[in-house]
């Protein structure tokens, strides 16, 4: 199962304990992309988070991952199940 995931940080919680959590992010997320779990991180230009690209065995799974994000408890997560797109076959 694929989701991407965009993560905006909440800019009311904003303090030192916050720029630290997003200071751990970028290793919390080679830890994921090296286990298969993360395929893709990016950065959203202009705003405060990031979008990544999760590969999971279930929803469940994803829930856990998040929740042990180091921005878990001052962000925003916006989450959308993803399709693979086939072209149709051949009539």
């Amino acid at each position: 199962m694929k989701f991407l995931v965009l993560w905006s940080i909440e800019l009311s919680l904003v303090s030192a304990e916050t720029a630290r959590a997003v200071g751990r992010m970028p290793d919390y997320g080679a830890r994921l992309e090296e286990q298969g779990k993360v395929l893709a991180r990016y950065h959203v230009v202009g705003a405060h988070g990031g979008a990544w690209i999760y590969e999971v065995d279930s929803n469940e799974e994803l829930e856990r991952l998040l929740a042990r994000a180091p921005v878990y408890n001052v962000a925003r997560y916006t989450v959308h199940a993803l399709a693979d797109m086939e072209a149709p076959p051949d009539r």
